[in-house]
């Protein structure tokens, strides 16, 4: 545990990166200024400069990689955060969507995050690539790319983002975030869903899916003051023979209960 203080302070740090993010043009532009205005404009001059790399190098299925880009803040508001292919047009199936798909995660504008059918060490050969997550890349692009309603995002909003007030959308931003440290510590996104109708011990989604020492590592993401964990407790139960540590991912300091090892968001990095 870092202490109250630090942490708040460590807090207030990781809020303040995940609104102006890392592109290097939006943190000059806010070192140089400390005017998230001037931060909004850089980020979305990097928004558009997608937008025109899509249309010059997605060459035969732009439409679609357009498609995609301009849906994933919408699916990302999702209580699951699934991708539907669905929601682009009436009667889409993956396999139309796919190469469009794989475009803007090998051009780094996305991560993608599969669900593994069977949480196992090799998440990769169960991995059900009609059923995913796209997250952007950079946190601070997500939050320009999701207010894009008056094209300069308010001073408000930013505010209310650095503060912890915008309740809304935090859930979205901040498992963005985690999924882009996780990206940088060298993993490969994974999560676990389990829709099952029929039995309730059996329906459970967890956030992620990490492997540690030969053993799997399921991570949640909870934003402000969660109650339970209710989907990670039933994965426990389930999978205790191939499950190393768990992990809840929060916005207080370190703690272990109830055998789940509890990190402040900003550790994420360290997984």
């Amino acid at each position: 545990p870092l202490g109250q203080a630090l942490h708040r302070k460590t807090m207030n740090l990781f809020r303040q990166y995940i609104t102006v993010g890392g592109m290097p043009q939006a943190v000059e532009a806010f070192v140089r200024t400390n005017d998230l205005s001037e931060v909004d404009r850089a980020k979305r001059r990097i928004l558009n400069l997608y937008r025109d790399d899509i249309r010059k190098h997605a060459k035969g299925y732009e439409m679609k990689v357009e498609a995609i880009y301009d849906e994933i803040p919408s699916q990302l508001k999702n209580q699951n955060r699934h991708f539907k292919i669905s929601s682009l047009e009436k009667g889409a199936r993956f396999g139309e969507y796919r190469d469009a798909m794989f475009w803007l995660s090998d051009a780094m504008i996305v991560n993608n995050c599969y669900n593994s059918t069977e949480p196992n060490v090799g998440l990769n050969m169960n991995r059900d690539r009609t059923l995913l997550k796209c997250y952007m890349s950079d946190t601070g692009l997500l939050v320009s790319h999701a207010f894009d309603e008056n094209r300069i995002m308010g001073e408000e909003i930013y505010k209310k983002l650095l503060i912890d007030k915008l309740e809304v959308n935090m859930g979205m931003v901040t498992e963005n975030a985690v999924a882009q440290m996780l990206t940088a510590a060298g993993h490969k996104l994974y999560f676990y869903s389990n829709p099952s109708r029929n039995q309730a011990q059996d329906r459970m989604e967890i956030d992620f899916l990490i492997t540690q020492k030969n053993r799997i590592a399921p991570i949640e993401v909870k934003s402000g003051n969660y109650r339970s964990h209710i989907s990670l407790d039933k994965f426990r139960r389930r999978f205790s023979q191939k499950i190393g540590k768990s992990y809840i991912l929060y916005d207080k300091d370190v703690c272990v209960k109830d055998g789940i090892i509890h990190l402040p968001l900003y550790m994420a990095q360290l997984l």
